[in-house]
């Protein structure tokens, strides 16, 4: 039997988007059995799926708990998420890893353009010391894909990093800094200083490292210490193959393969395209694993498709990418 879905281009418009949604719902419905047995106890007929919103989301706990595969293949790798002591943590088994480089790419370029016009800096200790980071994977591709001499992760070395921002800033280099919440604060603490080519763009993660903040006291907190008007966010998991971007109004945006939902805390089938409630994510990249995630983040989501980041669930795990509210 033919278990490879012909992903030849990630969709572009909304048009796309639906259509390819539909296909690969059918296709994973067929080919991942995990998640056909979970439509089947919600006793949903795939055959009257006839838009993307009404496609059943799986609860992203699944991922600790099974392996969340389309197809039969041996996997490349794997991606695994942090988490606290004690947590059990995620596993998102990867067929294909060009088919999550060339979603990160697209949404790069989409969002900052040419990765070669940055010089591309990554803060981003607790992922680095870890294996099977997706981050880590991503930014050290960007970081190739820049090709900038002074581009490159740095753990503790924030004197270091001190250095390199001021002499990019001198030279008028477009600097795109990306960094664990916790290191970016211990960084602006420590070496505060006026920013006009940068772009600070935060991951999220206190890890327990510090006293818990909200996402707007931490984008304040870094706007005055770096005299810059805005902070930038991602919105990632370990589960999603595809990135959200906020370029610093609290607002994110999905590349167009990427799409979020609200659904019902008590009824995860009463899924609305706007308005507040639990965020669902249809992420056409995850073409191996499930496309379709109910996640345990707490939204808002806009009439234009973007949105916002209100918090979590009651009682859901502390995730490296989502543990503040704003």
């Amino acid at each position: 039997m033919n278990c490879e879905f012909d992903l030849k281009v990630l969709p572009q418009n909304p048009e796309q988007f639906a259509d390819h949604a539909l296909s690969l719902f059918r296709w994973q419905y067929k080919y991942n059995t995990l998640y056909r047995d979970y439509v089947d106890l919600l006793r949903i007929d795939p055959a009257t799926i006839t838009a993307p919103e009404k496609i059943p989301f799986l609860p992203i706990s699944f991922f600790k708990t099974h392996k969340v595969v389309s197809g039969n293949w041996e996997a490349q790798t794997w991606f695994e998420s942090s988490g606290t002591t004690g947590s059990v943590n995620s596993r998102h088994y990867v067929k294909d890893i060009t088919v999550y480089r060339d979603s990160f790419e697209k949404a790069f370029s989409l969002f900052y353009g040419d990765p070669a016009s940055w010089c591309i800096v990554g803060l981003l200790p607790a992922y680095l010391e870890r294996q099977h980071s997706s981050l880590v994977v991503m930014v050290d591709e960007l970081i190739r894909k820049s090709g900038h001499p002074k581009s490159g992760f740095y753990l503790y070395n924030h004197e270091e990093l001190a250095a390199l921002l001021k002499e990019n800033e001198a030279a008028g280099q477009k600097t795109w800094l990306i960094g664990v919440t916790f290191a970016l604060l211990d960084f602006a603490r420590d070496w505060p200083m006026p920013l006009k080519h940068t772009v600070v763009l935060e991951t999220g993660g206190m890890k327990g490292r510090r006293e818990e903040l909200t996402r707007a006291e931490v984008q304040e907190y870094l706007k005055k210490q770096f005299n810059l008007p805005k902070i930038h966010a991602e919105y990632g998991m370990t589960e999603l193959f595809s990135q959200a971007y906020s370029c610093g109004d609290g607002i994110f945006r999905c590349p167009p393969w990427m799409r979020v939902y609200m659904r019902e805390e008590d009824d995860p089938q009463a899924v609305r395209v706007s308005g507040n409630g639990v965020i669902s994510v249809i992420d056409l990249a995850n073409v191996y694993s499930c496309a379709f995630i109910a996640t345990e983040d707490i939204g808002k989501l806009h009439g234009d498709g973007s949105f916002e980041i209100l918090g979590r669930m009651d009682n859901s795990d502390i995730r490296g990418c989502s543990l503040m509210v704003v």
